[in-house]
């Protein structure tokens, strides 16, 4: 298994940057179900905010992405489980990524998730306004 970089998936999925993308579509087409590239929770989270906040994709767009990357065979991602879950119904109320961050938490032993984000503390168990 070989580990990827967010700027790594990102180029792989925006054509941006001609000759990263080759490279990126070239390394992900090697990769097998013997030989799958990992994709963490971090770079999930990371390419998930640069597609929605820097490059202005809906959430849908990012959601249909996502389920696209948890379906390949030559991937693992990490949280596959919760996020075929949560994907699996509607475009999920807030950022994927916050979902990332409260699930690594509640992983780490963490009682709750602290947040400024309102949206996200009422969407995600787990999470909690600081207020």
């Amino acid at each position: 298994m070989i580990g990827v970089d967010t700027n790594v998936l990102v180029r792989f999925l925006v054509e941006d940057d001609p000759r990263q993308n080759e490279l990126a579509r070239d390394f992900f087409s090697q990769r097998s179900a013997d030989d799958p590239a990992f994709i963490s929770a971090t770079v999930l989270a990371e390419t998930v905010w640069v597609l929605h906040r820097r490059l202005k994709l809906p959430l849908a767009a990012i959601s249909d992405l996502v389920q696209n990357l948890l379906a390949a065979d030559r991937l693992v991602v990490e949280f596959t489980e919760e996020l075929d879950a949560l994907l699996s119904q509607d475009t999920p109320r807030t950022d994927i990524a916050d979902y990332l961050i409260a699930w690594s938490a509640a992983r780490a032993g963490c009682k709750t998730t602290v947040t400024f984000d309102k949206t996200s503390a009422g969407a995600i168990p787990g999470m909690e306004l600081l207020a």
